[in-house]
């Protein structure tokens, strides 16, 4: 039988920026405007029209470069990338070719395990127009779209499954939004992704072969899978697989040829003589640096190892900026860090999708809810209490401290009151008392209970079994 060693795959990925205007011209960037509003002679290719660097999209490039831990070049020269389709008014493309604003760095993500993928660079570029193609078979083309700045980001062909791709985009998304400088919504073209695929079959590998512009995470899985099998099946055919470039076909759940896949030369790549060589000063470079925010792994690692949260939690509170934010302001006012980050990510995240609410609008402030868990710390409020009081202040907006010193949840004096009830049940159960003395630790469990019965269930149950344990230790 012969030996199947998978498919071997790299990316190209293309994110929309989130700049005010496109790149060479000032024309504003609104996908809800009318077609073909949004245009001038720049971004419709009139000969004579001369393009205009956007200072934001060169600073986004830098800033991703950085996040990923790139080299980030200092003097970068355009390119002009020829070929003929309808959506591409100038009949080229102006890109930065073998001339990337950043080159090498890597994406640490996980999938099955810890993985990581090489990056070979970064180049900005910009957007072509967009074709809608009519019910009647007329194809329409909303040049609004032309000329928004895009960051092409190349890797190694270091995956190896449909899987690890997906994982992979996933977290290059996570990485775009906390940099803020695309949404990274791959249904509304913000992220656009053309698979490299070739198959490994018995040291046979088949021409690596292309799928252009998939739009979404499904997509790019289901993409892989077939053309892998596509691919595998040739091979163990012992027939040759043509290196192309294919389209995937959502509907028929197949990539289907569109042309040879060309070589650079085909593009017939030269300077871009409107724009002189970029150069990029200290100054932007920076205002770049200081806008790149702790990344999602490092906030990951930070969560795991300082505050001991489980990997389930802390992923669950970097999966936004805006919720880690938020965690980090409560965190840094409490001090049991892993309880606070258990409320966030069980409590605040359970609300945010029952009242469909983005953490921005939460009507609950990081500094209230601090102070609610802060009590819970001093053992002024049992755990259940504040629960109590953070369900009362979703519905009111009011501060959850005030509702729970209004529900009468706080205790006058909570470590004598809890030592007192402490004391009455160790009193009132000798038996069970001297059993836990002996060895029986599953008897702290009834005494614990106990205590919470006379407290009301007001007692924090974890302060309750520590007062006991302390109170009556080893026989």
């Amino acid at each position: 039988m012969r030996k199947d060693e998978g498919p071997v795959i790299g990316l190209e990925i293309h994110i929309q920026l989130g700049t005010k205007s496109k790149l060479f011209c000032p024309c504003p960037i609104d996908p809800s405007a009318e077609p073909n509003t949004l245009t001038c002679p720049v971004c419709l290719g009139h000969p004579g029209s001369l393009p205009v660097m956007n200072r934001e999209a060169l600073k986004a490039g830098v800033m991703l470069g950085l996040a990923l831990g790139a080299e980030i070049r200092r003097k970068t020269t355009f390119y002009r990338k020829n070929y003929f389709y309808p959506d591409l008014a100038k009949g080229y493309q102006i890109t930065q070719h073998i001339s990337q604003i950043a080159f090498g760095g890597r994406v640490e993500f996980v999938s099955d395990g810890e993985k990581s993928v090489r990056i070979t660079g970064i180049a900005i570029e910009e957007e072509a127009a967009r074709t809608v193609y009519t019910e009647d078979g007329f194809a329409l083309i909303d040049f609004n779209r032309s000329g928004i700045p895009l960051l092409e980001v190349v890797t190694e062909p270091d995956l190896r499954s449909a899987s690890e791709a997906k994982a992979f985009l996933e977290a290059l998304r996570l990485i775009v939004r906390y940099l803020g400088i695309s949404e990274g919504d791959m249904e509304r073209g913000h992220m656009r992704v053309d698979t490299n695929v070739s198959y490994v079959l018995e040291g046979t590998q088949g021409s690596r072969v292309e799928i252009k512009n998939i739009n979404t995470f499904k997509a790019v899985q289901d993409a892989i899978l077939y053309e892998s099998e596509r691919q595998r099946r040739l091979l163990a055919e012992g027939k040759p697989v043509a290196r192309e470039t294919r389209a995937w076909d959502e509907y028929l759940g197949e990539s289907v040829p569109m042309r040879m896949k060309e070589l650079a030369s085909d593009y017939r790549f030269f300077p871009e003589p409107d724009l002189r060589p970029l150069i990029l000063d200290d100054a932007l470079y920076e205002e770049a640096r200081a806008s790149v925010p702790e990344l999602p792994e490092a906030r990951f690692r930070r969560y795991t190892k300082d505050y001991d949260l489980p990997d389930q939690i802390a992923r669950a509170l970097i999966s936004t900026r805006e919720l880690s934010d938020y965690f980090d302001a409560v965190a840094g006012r409490v001090k049991d860090k892993k309880r606070a980050g258990s409320f966030v990510a069980v409590e605040v995240v359970g609300a945010l999708r029952a009242i469909k609410c983005d953490i921005s609008a939460f009507p609950i402030k990081a500094a209230d809810l601090a102070e609610l868990l802060l009590a819970v710390d001093e053992a002024r409020l049992s755990l259940s209490g504040a629960k109590s009081a953070f369900a009362k202040a979703l519905e009111t907006g009011r501060p959850p401290v005030e509702i729970a010193g209004e529900e009468g949840l706080f205790s006058g004096s909570a470590e004598d009151e809890l030592a007192a009830w402490v004391e009455e049940v160790i009193a009132a159960h000798p038996d069970e008392v001297e059993k836990f003395r002996g060895g029986k630790e599953g008897v702290l469990g009834f005494l614990v209970g106990q205590v919470m019965k006379r407290s009301g269930g007001r007692a924090d149950p974890k302060r309750v079994k520590e007062m006991l344990a302390e109170r009556i230790g080893r026989g």
